[in-house]
């Protein structure tokens, strides 16, 4: 069996990762799967503690974060081809709809 504690730095590692790449990137794209390695160690997480308690609930919630994931992966896309569309670039910095 894993180590729970080499899970959760394991986890913590990865969220840190996102979160770093989401302040500093300027490509939407890039932010938007960095917010997705974020989920993906709050999942990690979660899963992780579902084993180590032998409790269901951690499962359930890894679930439900995937679901929101995947609806977020969505309606991030869409704006991403609206902004697209209108700026004909997906760069934060250029896009002047978003400083203000």
């Amino acid at each position: 069996m894993i180590d729970p504690l080499f899970v959760s730095g394991l986890s913590a590692m990865l969220f840190v990762m996102g979160l770093w790449g989401a302040f500093t990137r300027k490509n939407a794209i890039i932010v938007l799967m960095c917010f997705e390695l974020m989920l993906n160690a709050a999942n990690l997480q979660f899963a992780a503690a579902a084993v180590h308690h032998g409790d269901v609930t951690g499962w359930i919630y890894t679930v439900f974060a995937i679901a929101i994931a995947a609806a977020e992966v969505a309606i991030g896309l869409a704006i991403l081809l609206s902004m697209y569309n209108q700026h004909q670039t997906i760069s934060l910095d250029e896009v002047e709809l978003l400083k203000h």
